[in-house]
């Protein structure tokens, strides 16, 4: 098959193979003279967030889950249907523990509705791929009130068009009576990782870019996003610029399970090094020595990736984590490869750090085929569940 250059199809491969996908030299995403990766906090005149405002933890209880309808046959073309099939069998899943809102464009909603079944609402919202992690605001509390911080998605540094998703925020929030407050700050959510007791776990290439964030310095985006998202502590991953499409979100690398712990995606056992597993082991340097905004230190867990010669999807642009889980109310969901040991072995993971959900695998070799996983294409609403 065909593909675009740089799409989100032919993204992460790099990103997948990986082993933790964080960051290769951190001298390379520092710019100029400011500090490499590591342990960073609110310096003297930098001022965390107030109290009142709150990034909450996504094993918080959510009101429910958003996902996106995908609609463009010019990157996913003969796999339009088959990823179709991936997202409508995450969404029924999902559906079984809290409500699901599928995005869709206004003719494709009937086709959508029949896929994924008569508990997932159906909403004629024009989108352009399923990204919805990315393209949907990040919600946070205020005053105790639910606000959707909108982080003016712009195709992950202008390298696609979306330009319908590119609303979304806005239309979505004044779909449901959300307030909108819009980011001084271009990024997605799958950049963001946060414990919800005001820690954040991001990369820089991913935000100090200057294809979301042309001129800012480190500093002045970690201000900004001390205050917008109401953090008290920002611990920073070099990341890698121009190898996948999201210059390396850290939701496909690595992922809290509770505060001051974290699985750190790693690449399968006995695999030749390469760029992608140095770049792990300077992940867990980081991490090693940082502590989060309650000044713990971070207990971190390996989540090895399956024997890419026993799964069942295939292609260059694989994406083979199971990092890239999504936590729902009572449920977390993974990915379901096909290497029935590796697969066994990640569930048991991620059981032991979530004793209280069930652990539900989900086949999603399409997605994965496209550079994604179930995080990428899942966003959690905080609040009390729908009825």
């Amino acid at each position: 098959m065909s593909l675009l250059p740089f799409s989100r199809r032919t993204a992460l491969r790099a990103f997948a193979g990986i082993g933790g996908a964080l960051a290769l030299g951190a001298t390379a995403a520092c710019n100029g003279d400011e500090p490499a990766p590591g342990d960073s906090t609110a310096a003297a005149g930098r001022s965390p967030a107030p109290d009142d405002r709150r990034f909450g933890a996504e094993w918080e209880s959510h009101t429910r889950t958003y996902m996106s309808w995908p609609a463009l046959a010019s990157v996913w073309e003969d796999d339009l249907p088959y990823v179709r099939e991936d997202i409508a069998r995450i969404a029924r899943a999902v559906g079984e523990f809290e409500a699901v809102v599928m995005m869709a464009r206004p003719d494709q909603v009937k086709a959508a509705q029949r896929a994924c079944g008569s508990q997932v609402e159906v909403i004629p919202l024009a989108v352009d791929d399923l990204w919805a992690r990315d393209t949907v605001p990040v919600f946070v509390e205020d005053d105790g009130n639910v606000v959707g911080v909108d982080f003016n998605f712009n195709g992950w540094g202008n390298k696609q068009e979306h330009t319908n998703d590119g609303r979304v925020g806005r239309k979505l929030l004044a779909k449901y009576g959300i307030p909108r407050e819009q980011a001084p700050l271009v990024a997605e959510g799958g950049s963001f990782e946060t414990d919800g007791e005001g820690t954040l776990l991001i990369t820089e290439s991913s935000i100090v870019n200057d294809n979301r964030n042309r001129g800012k310095t480190r500093d002045e985006i970690e201000d900004e996003l001390l205050e917008t998202l109401g953090l008290q502590k920002v611990v920073w991953l070099a990341g890698v610029r121009g190898q996948d499409i999201t210059d390396a979100h850290v939701d496909s690398l690595v992922r809290f399970t509770a505060p001051g712990v974290v699985l750190l995606d790693q690449a399968f056992p006995g695999s030749p090094p390469d760029s992608w597993s140095r770049s792990a082991d300077q992940a867990r340097s980081v991490l090693s020595k940082a502590t989060d905004a309650r000044g713990r230190r971070f207990e971190i867990v390996d989540l090895p990736q399956p024997d890419l010669d026993r799964i069942t999807g295939e292609g260059d642009d694989f994406v083979s984590t199971y990092a890239n889980f999504y936590i729902a109310n009572g449920a977390v969901f993974m990915p379901q490869f096909g290497d029935r040991k590796a697969d066994a072995r990640a569930k048991g993971i991620l059981q032991d750090h979530f004793p209280k959900r069930e652990i539900v695998p989900v086949k999603i070799d399409t997605i994965a085929s496209g550079g994604g996983g179930i995080h990428c294409s899942t966003h959690d609403q905080p609040g009390k569940p729908a009825a």
